[in-house]
């Protein structure tokens, strides 16, 4: 009798995983690193939300290779060490078929290696032009580097605004030193010598210090690569109330949505780079509809690129019709002419996808696309 039940036992629980694997088996996973805790918690909800967006829209159209496709998140907690152990959950997993990673260069950075080991195709959205030349055929950027954007800036702030007298001020993480290398270089090939090179420590509450140094200065122009929209909106409200009145020429952080809201009429009449802006195609304009109707915000770069990076690679995989990661990583790099909301998606050897940024301007709270400017692949 004892042994009968314990059959039944035995077959019951077999039963049941044997029903957890097929149902497992039924979805397609992707998992999500983000900083859901931490000071960039904000930036990271925009996040969330524009791959929950692709992922419905996925989802309806058929989902990837006939399954539904489901989103695993784990939480970096805005750190480096955060985003390696975030990255090492999602792979010892085991049935993780792709990753969206960061959109820090710095967490992309620590979690390389973390990547290069685990064989496992990864999309991210950090700028740094070294991520995709470290030797990791695994990483694939879904926005346009750095080397792009310190030649737009350098170009529109020198030949259209016709100024010389370059302030750059930048955070010392890998982003911010990766931009104010390539930006001095961009400039260097117009002639022009920053009068001032200045960094920062990534979430400073006082930025008096940089303020004085760019009065002091004399500069004309500021060219800036920040990484946290707080610092953004610290940065911009100080500058204004210590009477400095430079043009302002900014990388993607100077118009996200929480920059905006933090620094109000401080950012008035900025420029700055944007990979994404509702204005500079079809496809933009649509998502921030689709967005704003969803969750009640503007739509803004933090959400855009993991929208994109989602729906990029669910093109690729049901392209490949397979798994396998080599697969996929092949599938990727053929993507050429998919249109997407931050441009039209053609990726080189090295993984890059994009080489086109679009120049926007803050016309008192709002931001007015003035033209985009795209570089050919090499």
């Amino acid at each position: 009798m004892r042994r009968a039940l314990r059959g039944l036992i035995v077959a019951a629980i077999a039963a049941s995983a044997f029903g957890f694997a097929a149902q497992a088996a039924d979805t397609f996973k992707i998992g999500l690193v983000n900083e859901t805790t931490g000071p960039n918690a904000e930036a990271g909800s925009y996040t969330v939300n524009g791959a929950r967006l692709a992922l419905e829209e996925i989802n309806q159209a058929g989902g990837i290779l006939g399954m539904q496709v489901e989103l695993k998140l784990e939480d970096n907690q805005s750190t480096n060490p955060g985003t390696v152990l975030a990255f090492s959950k999602l792979i010892s997993a085991g049935d993780m078929h792709a990753i969206i990673g960061p959109i820090r260069s710095t967490q992309v950075q620590a979690a390389s290696p973390t990547i290069a080991k685990a064989g496992v195709p990864v999309m991210i959205g950090g700028t740094d032009p070294s991520l995709t030349h470290v030797n990791n055929k695994w990483v694939f950027r879904c926005r346009p580097n750095d080397s792009f954007s310190s030649l737009v800036i350098a170009d529109f702030g020198v030949k259209t605004l016709n100024l010389k007298k370059w302030a750059i001020i930048h955070s010392t993480d890998a982003f911010g030193t990766g931009g104010k290398d390539a930006l001095v270089a961009a400039l260097a090939k117009l002639g022009v010598t920053p009068v001032l090179v200045q960094g920062y420590t990534n979430n400073s509450q006082d930025f008096t210090p940089v303020v004085l140094a760019i009065k002091k200065s004399g500069a004309d122009i500021i060219g800036s690569y920040m990484t946290n929209s707080p610092d953004v909106g610290i940065f911009a409200k100080q500058l204004r109330q210590l009477g400095v009145t430079a043009a302002w020429v900014g990388s993607p952080s100077v118009i996200t949505a929480t920059a905006l809201e933090l620094a109000g009429p401080a950012l008035h009449g900025v420029y700055a780079i944007a990979d994404f802006t509702p204005g500079a195609n079809p496809q933009a304009k649509a998502y921030a509809e689709k967005y704003k109707a969803r969750n009640g915000r503007d739509a803004d770069v933090y959400s855009s690129w993991a929208y994109d990076a989602m729906h990029v690679l669910a093109n690729a995989i049901n392209k490949a019709k397979s798994t396998q990661p080599e697969a996929i990583r092949k599938e990727i790099l053929a993507t050429c002419g998919y249109k997407g909301v931050e441009g039209t998606y053609c990726f080189d050897d090295n993984g890059d996808g994009l080489r086109g940024y679009n120049v926007v301007r803050n016309q008192d709270g709002n931001i007015a696309f003035i033209k985009h400017i795209d570089f050919p692949k090499q």
